[in-house]
């Protein structure tokens, strides 16, 4: 019996011991995108530029399990990128600034600032900038589990889905406050309200506008991942648990984004201070259980 004093204290030792080595991924991430480097991806030329934000080239990008990638394409005038095709990843582009086209399996296509396009898996795709214009594209993937239903598309698009945010209406939605108003830009194939029902993996794309002091009151998603990007204005970001154990609240301005794990809290307070109006840019993704329908 004199050993086992000893004995536990070793095992005690080794449990703390490993522990120290276990590595638990944070519930969100943060990033702001004009801070962010320019990385060198499988898009890029000398006149294509891309930042990692979140998935494929950031530091962290083992925490987002069902994003891929989610980055900020910027391209020169006149500028053109690497043609890039994945065989089990659905992609969405959005254009912030400037116009140009994309080629889509050797048809090119108009883009315009607002433009959002769904692009589906096994599609050869690239960029291009039209002359005199400098072009700024959101660019999501997401990853399409093996063996989930009609992928790839036995037959893909003649041309890529492509709509306007001017085209979109500015509507309340049902158990959210009327302080925020939605676009609802793209939805899964099985959506009936948003403007481009697409996706497999991605179940929503939208806009939030907040007014002054507007909030969409904090909440969670228990089967998905979530972005935010501040498109502009101001207010608090929640991610997470603070102090009180409710929610963690983050000063949040235009160029910063958030990346939220499942049944993280998340939401938006928008200031009351400024008078501005505040837009946000999201979406949402299956997260890859085991089983996905």
């Amino acid at each position: 019996m004199r050993f086992a004093v000893p004995a536990i204290a070793a095992i005690l030792f080794a449990w703390a011991a490993a522990g120290q080595d276990r590595h638990v991924d944070p519930t969100w991430l943060h990033r702001y995108v004009p801070q962010i480097e320019e990385k060198a991806s499988d898009v890029t030329t000398p006149t294509c530029h891309y930042k990692p934000i979140f998935g494929d080239g950031d530091a962290q990008s083992r925490v987002p399990r069902g994003i891929s990638r989610f980055g900020e394409i910027t391209e020169d005038p006149g500028g053109t990128c690497q043609p890039v095709s994945y065989a089990a990843e659905e992609q969405v582009y959005v254009a912030l600034e400037g116009a140009g086209n994309i080629d889509y399996s050797g048809t090119r296509v108009p883009l315009r600032e607002n433009d959002f396009v769904y692009l589906p898996p096994g599609i050869r795709q690239f960029l291009a900038a039209a002359p005199g214009s400098r072009t700024r594209v959101v660019v999501m993937g997401f990853k399409i589990p093996a063996g989930m239903h009609g992928v790839p598309p036995r037959v893909p698009p003649p041309k890529p889905l492509v709509a306007n945010m001017d085209d979109v209406k500015w509507q309340t939605v049902s158990g959210h406050p009327d302080s925020v108003l939605y676009q609802l830009l793209m939805g899964d194939t099985k959506s009936t309200r948003d403007k481009i029902a697409a996706g497999r993996v991605l179940t929503s794309l939208f806009v939030m506008q907040f007014e002054p002091g507007g909030t969409n009151f904090p909440h969670h998603h228990e089967q998905e991942e979530e972005i935010y990007v501040v498109l502009d204005g101001d207010g608090d970001m929640v991610a997470g648990c603070g102090m009180d154990g409710v929610e963690g609240r983050h000063p949040a301005r235009a160029g910063d984004a958030y990346f939220f794990r499942l049944n993280t809290t998340v939401g938006f307070y928008s200031s009351k201070d400024s008078g501005h109006k505040t837009r946000i840019l999201a979406v949402r993704s299956l997260y890859p259980f085991s089983k996905n329908p």
